[in-house]
């Protein structure tokens, strides 16, 4: 099996046409990193990291992706940092819960409460967006649900939004968001997604990529999702779920960065997403966890007149997973570099694939 370090090797070996399609979206350079270690470090260094040549001579690689100009910085060596963990493990606030009766003890929108079979909405009392609901499941536990709850997760919000649609014609810019877990972000243990529907222009990262895929469009006459899933096929970090192809993302924007890429907000994206999500906890270890759903717009409507010539042609939907760290370490997993330049990833994604399968459904 290859690592991402072996990355630059594997492109060499493709044929022409697909060695030109990946360096048309990424680039990649590889450095080394040297240090000396004293005598008292090493027997130290070699129970961490196993052995002490890894760390004297490191081998560093940058990715950036030339078109919507994310970028990764890979060191697989850092994955064996000794981090500070809690002395026991995250409490469980079931006893405190504040979601726990959501009738009582949260707001409604305007427009009343959608209730599912799994899940209930509420109004967001502190809106990052003036339609902007909460996803209220019934499991408190962010690290339990089916195929059937993510299905219906998914119904109800797309109820949701149709509502806050007709309370707001001008909102039709949906997005699906999922802190899984206190690392993951949530600000209340019980498990929730986070529903919102813009006016006037998508959401700023959704909108980068939409016209990084104009202008790839443009240039080369290709799609550019298409593109960048068979340059991931060809290094071998592109898998199956439940009929929809995903891959392990080149230029991640936090370990473990998944793509499920699929046409609709529907039941197949749920369970792709289902069972890939199921994969990564079960089989890598994720314990805390981002979900987003970027899409076009649900609703048709003139664009603002600072958009020009809006089009979303060949623009999927995706759902993207990335990993928060363990749920007991006491450090944040972002630090400076990843705020102001390249996202730091310590975890291989060419480990990561061999937890997906080999259709990427539960294993």
């Amino acid at each position: 099996m290859p690592s991402i370090t072996n990355l630059p090797a594997l492109v060499a070996n493709l044929s022409d046409e697909k060695r030109t399609r990946f360096e048309r979206l990424f680039r990649l350079d590889m450095s080394e990193g040297r240090c000396v270690l004293p005598d008292t470090m090493r027997a130290w260094t070699t129970q961490h990291f196993g052995s002490t040549e890894a760390v004297e001579h490191q081998h560093i690689l940058r990715i950036t992706n030339l078109w919507t100009w994310e970028g990764a910085i890979y060191n697989p060596l850092r994955s064996g940092r000794p981090l500070v963990n809690h002395p026991s493990p995250i409490p469980n606030h079931q006893n405190d819960d504040l979601f726990a009766h959501p009738l009582q003890t949260t707001a409604a929108d305007v427009f009343g409460r959608v209730r599912g079979q799994h899940c209930i909405t509420t109004g967001n009392i502190a809106r990052w967006e003036g339609q902007h609901a909460v996803l209220i499941f019934d499991e408190f536990d962010p690290l339990k649900f089916t195929r059937e709850h993510m299905g219906d997760y998914f119904a109800t919000s797309l109820a949701w939004a149709h509502k806050a649609h007709e309370q707001d014609p001008q909102a039709r810019y949906f997005v699906w968001t999922w802190n899984g877990g206190l690392k993951g972000g949530a600000s209340i243990p019980h498990a929730h997604a986070q529903l919102a529907l813009a006016r006037d222009m998508h959401y700023g990262r959704i909108e980068q990529l939409r016209r990084a895929a104009l202008a790839y469009q443009h240039q080369f006459g290709a799609n550019y999702f298409e593109d960048v899933l068979g340059a991931h096929q060809d290094v071998g970090l592109a898998f199956q779920s439940a009929g929809l192809p995903g891959l392990l993302y080149l230029t991640a924007l936090r370990a473990k960065d998944t793509w499920v890429i699929g046409q609709a907000f529907d039941e197949q994206l749920a369970d792709a997403l289902c069972d890939t999500l199921h994969n990564l906890i079960e089989k890598t270890g994720t314990g805390a966890f981002n979900v987003g759903v970027m899409m076009p717009p649900l609703f048709p409507s003139s664009p603002h007149p600072l958009i020009s010539e809006e089009t979303w042609h060949g623009f999927p939907v995706i759902a993207r997973i990335v990993d928060r760290g363990s749920p007991a370490m006491l450090s944040s997993d972002v630090g400076a570099l990843d705020v102001f330049a390249h996202q730091v990833i310590a975890v291989d994604p060419f480990e990561v694939r061999k937890g997906l399968g080999d259709d990427g459904t539960r294993r």
